[in-house]
Order: C-alpha cells, then sequence, then structure tokens
C-alpha cells in the first residue's frame, strides 16, 4: 500500500521540485525532485522552473526553484571558549564555525541565551554547513547523503523549519561532502528518498535573517517560491474530505507495514476538500507512492495529507478554507482503484484521523 510508513525513492534530475508532490504500475513521477548531491561551491546552481504536469490542472505552476545546497562544510575542533564583552552564540559561532543551536544545546542555555563576559563557553566538535540563500533542508541533506530528520535533531530544530542564510547546522558524523568532478545525477539517484515528513520539515527555502516568511494569499496569481509562515494556532475542528467508505485504516496493516492515514474510496474526479482552514504547504506529484498530494498547514503543529489526487488545484502559499475544493480524486500513485489516502499530522507524527473527524 502506497501509504506505508517507509523513505519511497524518487527519480531525480536537474530539474525542480515543481509543484511541490504522480494505476498499477504506476508511472514515474512527472515532477523529479532536486535534491540532488552539490558540485563544489564555484560551479553551484539554481533548477530551472520547469512547467507542472498534467496532475497539477495543467497549468505551469512550479513550487519553488530549488537551489543546490554548496558542500561547504567545515570541521570544528572541540575547544572551550572564553566570552569576551558583546559577544553572542551567534557571532561565537560564526569565530570558531559552529553553529549558534549547537552551541545552546552544548551548553544547556536557554532563550533569550544572555551570555556574560568571561563565562566558558564549550565548543562542540563536528561537521557544520553554512546555510547560503535559498537552500533547504532536504537540498542540504541530499548534499551529505545525510538523513534530514538526524539534522532536525542534532540541531533542535523546530516548527516552521525555516533556515536562515548564514546559519551554520551541525551534520550528522556519518555525513559527507560531495566529490569533485562532474555530477553524475543518474548514479546519485538511487540512493535519494524523499517522504512527507522531508517536505513539510525541510522544503522551506532559507531566509534572510532580517526576512519575514510570506503569508498565505487566497489568491496567489503564482506559487510562493519563498519561505511561507505558519498559519495562526488551529483551534477549530476537521471535517471529512470526502465521502465514501474506509478501504484502509490508521495503523499496522501487516507484520512490518504501518498505514499513516486512511484511504477512502471515491470516484475518480470527486471533489477533494479542505479538512480545516489552513495553507498550502505543497501540492504536485513529487512522491511517486501518493501519485497527487496535497498538504495544508492549518497551525499549531497540525498538517493535513491527501494523496492519490488526478487532478490538484491549489498551489502553495495559497489560503483555503474548510470545504474548499483543493483537487480531485483519482488513481495516480500506487494503486489500483480511484480513492483519497487521507493522513493527519501533530507536531510531525501521524495521528488517526477517525479519532479527530466528527462520526458518521
Amino acid at each position: 500500500m502506497g501509504e506505508i510508513r517507509h523513505h519511497v525513492g524518487v527519480l531525480l534530475g536537474a530539474v525542480l521540485l515543481a509543484g511541490c508532490i504522480p494505476a498499477a504500475p504506476a508511472p514515474p513521477p512527472r515532477l523529479v525532485a532536486a535534491a540532488q548531491v552539490a558540485p563544489p561551491i564555484s560551479d553551484s546552481f539554481d533548477f530551472e522552473r520547469q512547467a507542472a504536469s498534467d496532475v497539477v490542472g495543467g497549468d505551469a505552476r512550479p513550487t519553488w526553484t530549488l537551489k543546490t545546497a554548496a558542500t561547504n562544510a567545515v570541521r570544528v575542533s572541540a575547544d572551550l571558549y572564553t566570552v569576551r564583552p558583546g559577544d553572542t552564540l551567534r557571532t561565537i559561532g560564526e569565530r570558531n564555525g559552529a553553529g549558534s543551536e549547537a552551541l545552546a544545546l552544548e551548553n544547556d542555555l536557554a532563550p533569550p541565551f544572555i551570555l556574560h563576559p568571561g563565562q566558558q563557553i564549550r565548543i562542540p566538535a563536528g561537521l557544520y554547513h553554512r546555510v547560503g540563500a535559498g537552500e533547504t533542508g532536504i537540498s542540504i541533506a541530499r548534499a551529505y547523503g545525510a538523513e534530514w530528520g538526524e539534522i532536525i535533531t542534532i540541531n533542535a530544530l523546530a516548527d516552521p523549519y525555516i533556515l536562515r542564510i548564514g546559519q551554520r547546522l551541525r551534520l550528522p558524523a556519518n555525513a559527507r561532502s560531495a566529490p569533485g568532478g562532474p555530477v553524475n545525477v543518474g548514479a546519485r539517484a538511487a540512493a535519494f528518498t524523499l517522504d512527507i515528513d522531508d517536505i513539510v520539515t525541510g522544503s522551506q527555502p532559507a531566509l534572510a535573517e532580517t526576512a519575514r516568511p510570506a503569508t498565505g494569499s487566497t489568491a496567489p496569481r503564482q506559487p510562493v517560491t519563498t519561505a511561507l509562515a505558519a498559519p495562526a494556532a488551529f483551534t477549530g475542528r476537521f471535517a471529512w474530505p470526502l465521502k465514501g467508505p474506509i478501504l484502509a485504516r490508521f495503523g499496522a496493516l501487516a507484520p512490518g507495514k504501518v498505514s499513516d492515514g486512511i484511504n477512502i474510496a471515491a470516484a475518480a474526479g470527486t471533489p477533494i476538500r479542505a479538512t480545516a482552514a489552513g495553507v498550502v504547504a505543497y501540492a504536485g506529484d513529487q512522491i511517486g507512492v501518493y501519485g497527487g498530494l496535497i498538504l495544508i498547514n492549518h497551525g499549531g503543529g497540525w498538517v493535513s495529507a491527501y494523496g492519490h489526487a488526478a487532478r490538484i488545484d491549489v498551489q502553495r502559499g495559497q489560503a483555503v478554507r474548510t470545504g474548499d475544493v483543493i483537487g480531485r480524486a483519482g488513481a495516480t500513485g500506487q494503486v489500483q482503484t480511484s480513492q483519497l489516502h487521507f493522513q493527519l499530522r501533530k507536531n510531525r507524527l501521524p495521528v488517526d484521523p477517525m479519532k479527530q473527524l466528527p462520526p458518521r
């Protein structure tokens, strides 16, 4: 079942992560993830905008231009630093090559991170990447062959997972830089995986320190290509995205296989409706197992996911209300019949939608 909890391999090439997310046998994803290992910094480049596939309404709706992460990481040795007047965690990190988040964790510091002259700060050893303009967590993780979820944990990153230009991320111990020479995209594609959690937490392009993320718009002329602000805390209720028999429920399906949501039978073309108000964080067919996929951020850590859509009628950065039509049901991805795969996630963790939706 396409909803099984595991990383799903996707084809990768030098195109953008368009329309951000493809019945059997399942066709390859029409949109290809731009999460390849980066060339040397002097050769870094932006992926070209490409037209979205037919699943995204047939229009050219790129989600953003995903910049390849330059592999500029430096290795820092453990050290002890004495705080000087005017020092901040950020300036100490700049001076020593470590990230301010890693410094806070290593020294058990809490906001507002007030330092005092003469205070001793431990510099944690590790490999640190300096975030560049437009880079995302996904592209950084792929550039070093690392798991984005592990980078989140190491750096104690939190919602809305917006990186800042110049921020230094501590990388896992097994991270490795891209080798020199030409980039062999095809050879590396098989090693890359992408799942819903990656998109939810690692798809925000880095912003300048003083820049503000964009807020949702009810009628954006084109997809928002910068970082998106999280909606206000969600205090409402969820509604059914469509009506139909339940084909698969949340939880264990078979030994070693777990469904992160529910599958609802629906005739092809049935309108899919937003379960609650929020902002579209992703709309495309990048994760082949789900086919046409829409992710909506509702605020308060809540995210809803709608998979196997035959048509997507919203775009990244679009604000929606409860009941708004966001797409049409179909049999895209790895399913045999027309249906909707529906997930609810709270603080990254899948929860049983049946316990959050109204009884019927």
